[in-house]
């Protein structure tokens, strides 16, 4: 692998709004390394969420990027499909909130596969998940496969532990052919329909007692409490609007203690006191998961997950499971001189209303990867139509696209090079993020971050680089 881009220093670029900061890595540090003989190649891109990372948690968040990133490269180096790889790459993120701890974390190995250390709230997908208003867990997952174009997803799925795995089989299943009778082979199932469906095809099912972790009951709860002290808020500032109204058709109120008129409550004060009780579920935990993958033949996969908004209302199903949404994936064809790959984080409604997996897709397309994900960003989603009532805009993406190039011209044979572009890009305050090549020894991890005075939400932050992947010498 030539690695010609990585992370090294970034500055800040002029837009074309003013709301707008637009953030771009500078690359200087080139890296080259041999293929091996007879080792296949492949490369991997995952994310952990665009929201806020703490810098006190850093080491778990990029920990879990750097084992969702090894777990796709083992696939693909065993021969696996891409999907098969970015399904490795999104179980792990999934499982990593029911096998870590959630303060006191070990990074050793064997802490890490203690199956008793529980409760990390480091994302937010399949265990551990967000609890709806009922204190249900209801996940959703999505999966896209590049050579095929199926999809396969589930939205508001309860009682298994990975719900991508329930998407990757029934994009599998599509892509045998009709049922009996010719029926149409599913590819998108909700609710109790996608647990059935996943028990009778083998998947197994996940007790509601295991699914629901320490952290997340604890969440839970807090969030209740604020709920009912704002609905409490919201009930007694209605009640005085009331009131006020009805005195100012009659007569003015008198105050029983001096006998001069009353300063009525226009309740001014009410937006601030129900901010007091805001949920849990602000930037700080849409932390979505996904991967993107394209392997040695050069097909790209992508796949997301989530466990949604915080006490949402039970059979909400956000971005995650949604076509065009979640994730997109597309081969090289006649309109598309670019295989591409992208996943998808952040506030579901306004990722769905934009369908920005798949704008982002079409946008690649261009010369410019980079110029053309940022124009992406800022007009199809911060300054989106369908957005324009939102104070603020929150999301990110991964993409990934590649293309088949000849070898240096210098070089006497020629072997066949997979050009590889990754970016990311986010309007949260952070995202964290990881990459790893068939090649590399190890993962690289990285917390985006929005530079200081920007606004979360009005900012766009991008990032990434390029890399080429040799094929493997006979």
């Amino acid at each position: 692998m030539i690695m010609e881009k990585g992370i090294s220093s970034v500055e800040v670029l002029p837009s074309k709004s003013s709301q707008v900061t637009a953030v771009k890595v500078v690359v200087k540090e080139p890296e080259t390394k041999q293929t091996q003989r007879g080792k296949r190649v492949g490369f991997v891109l995952v994310h952990a969420g665009a929201g806020y990372h703490s810098e006190s948690k850093a080491k778990e968040y990029k920990h879990v990027c750097k084992r969702a990133c090894q777990k796709a490269i083992e696939k693909l180096q065993a021969g696996a499909l891409a999907t098969d790889a970015v399904t490795a790459a999104l179980i792990e993120l999934e499982l990593a909130r029911g096998t870590m701890c959630s303060f006191k974390f070990s990074l050793s190995e064997e802490h890490f596969r203690d199956s008793n250390v529980q409760d990390s709230p480091f994302t937010n997908a399949g265990m551990g998940s967000n609890l709806n208003l009922l204190g249900e867990i209801e996940c959703d997952a999505s999966i896209m496969d590049g050579k095929s174009l199926n999809f396969g997803a589930v939205g508001a799925l309860s009682g298994i532990k990975n719900p991508v795995s329930v998407a990757n089989r029934l994009l599998c299943e599509g892509q045998k052919g009709k049922l009996s009778a010719g029926r149409i082979p599913p590819c998108f199932l909700v609710g109790e329909g996608a647990f059935r469906w996943a028990v009778d095809h083998g998947i197994p099912a996940c007790p509601p007692g295991i699914m629901a972790t320490r952290f997340s009951l604890a969440a839970f709860k807090r969030n209740k409490r604020k709920l009912e002290l704002a609905e409490k808020v919201e009930t007694d500032l209605i009640q005085l609007k009331k009131r006020r109204q009805s005195s100012e058709k009659g007569s003015r109120v008198m105050c029983r203690t001096c006998g001069r008129p009353s300063k009525a409550n226009d309740g001014s004060r009410g937006g601030d006191q129900i901010e007091l009780y805001s949920l849990e579920n602000d930037s700080g935990t849409l932390d979505t998961v996904g991967a993107v993958v394209v392997d040695q033949e050069g097909n790209v996969a992508a796949a997301v997950s989530s466990g949604g908004l915080a006490l949402k209302h039970p059979g909400r199903v956000g971005q995650a499971a949604l076509y065009g949404c979640g994730c997109w994936a597309e081969n090289t064809g006649a309109h598309t001189p670019y295989s591409t790959a992208v996943s998808t984080s952040g506030c579901g409604e306004h990722l769905v209303r934009t369908i920005l997996a798949r704008e982002c897709s079409c946008a690649l397309q261009t010369e410019d990867a980079h110029q053309a994900l940022l124009e992406t960003m800022q007009n199809k989603f911060i300054g989106s139509p369908f957005l324009a009532n939102e104070d603020g805009v929150l999301g990110g993406v991964i993409v990934l696209r590649s293309c088949r190039c000849s070898a240096e011209p210098e070089l006497s044979q020629e072997k066949p090079t997979l050009l590889v572009e990754f970016l990311w890009s986010h309007t949260t305050e952070s995202m964290c993020v990881g990459y790893m090549s068939a090649q590399d020894g190890k993962a690289k991890t990285h917390i985006s971050r929005l530079p200081p005075g920007a606004v979360a939400g009005q900012s766009v932050a991008i990032e990434g680089g390029v890399c080429r992947l040799e094929s493997p010498e006979s």
